[in-house]
């Protein structure tokens, strides 16, 4: 009997001393949220990473905030807060049927920000994801924000229109636009080719990554959203811009020519055009280390 009960005992002050081991433990995560829902039933990825200034980061089309890893990488590690939003559709975020326009863009921004508490962030848009950013601080009187960064930004206007004859022409629009309709998997497989400035400038893994990341996006999504954007003229808006502006440009781009970021700069007060001599369209990954320094350059300064 009695040595049942010294079991006993035994089991019990090991259990209890168990309990006790991991109730005394010290949360290892920062209790950060990886998704923060916009609206009811609608949740956005959110990667957010580091301390100290806040940077904010949107993706072009159709990637998600994946493709700023070496980004998130480099900048947490260097005194900055780096967030990265996934736009509904896209990625790891919801995918509800409804609308992909600018505006729902920059209020689902505008309610991650408010969640997070954000305040004097750096914003940054790449393509897509840069008419993104400049219809949200033009929309909401930069709130939350106190620098713009644009990455080889899809504006002023991604088609031709009167007064704007460097665009798209409407044949190339309505056959991209088709061709997420019904040729989605070979349209993505096709963006390797034309992202860098010439063939060799990233590698075959790296084309398959970003390859693979677009194939997360929804194709309703794809299809609605690079809709909006063949009707969307920013031209008109660009004055009301009173931040600072940074624009970085490849200068071999053939998806967002130099003569657009040339364009804006022109057309907003405060803005600097910085080069990439030897990129294309993929300039985060093919001038990785002058990205990185400029964009922490600027964030700072």
């Amino acid at each position: 009997m009695k040595t049942i009960i010294a079991t006993i005992s035994l089991v019990m002050t090991l259990l209890s001393t168990s309990l006790f081991a991991q109730g005394k433990r010290i949360p290892a995560s920062a209790g950060r949220a990886e998704y923060i829902e916009v609206e009811k039933g609608v949740k956005l990825h959110v990667t957010d990473l580091g301390e100290g200034k806040p940077i904010v980061l949107i993706h072009g089309w159709p990637l998600s905030d994946e493709m700023y890893e070496y980004q998130y990488q480099y900048l947490s590690r260097r005194g900055f807060r780096v967030i990265g939003i996934t736009l509904r559709g896209f990625g790891k975020s919801d995918k509800p049927y409804g609308k992909y326009d600018f505006d729902v863009f920059s209020d689902d921004i505008k309610v991650v920000l408010e969640k997070l508490d954000i305040q004097n962030a750096t914003l940054g848009g790449f393509s897509l994801g840069g008419a993104v950013v400049l219809h949200y601080v033009t929309k909401y009187n930069s709130a939350h924000v106190s620098k713009l960064a644009l990455f080889g930004v899809a504006a002023p206007s991604w088609k031709q229109r009167e007064g704007f004859p460097d665009g798209l022409p409407d044949a190339v629009v309505e056959g991209l636009i088709n061709a997420t309709k019904t040729q989605r998997q070979d349209l993505i497989a096709s963006f390797g080719a034309g992202f860098p400035a010439k063939e060799g400038n990233i590698s075959k893994n790296v084309e398959k990554w970003l390859e693979n990341i677009n194939l997360q996006a929804s194709p309703y999504a794809m299809t609605e959203s690079i809709t909006a954007l063949s009707g969307l003229d920013l031209r008109p808006q660009l004055s009301k811009i009173n931040i600072p502006v940074t624009i970085f440009q490849g200068v071999y781009d053939k998806n967002c020519p130099l003569i657009w970021a040339e364009q804006l700069q022109k057309s907003i007060k405060n803005a600097t055009l910085i080069r990439f001599e030897n990129s294309g369209h993929a300039l985060f990954v093919e001038e990785m280390e002058k990205f990185n320094s400029e964009l922490e350059k600027f964030a700072k300064s």
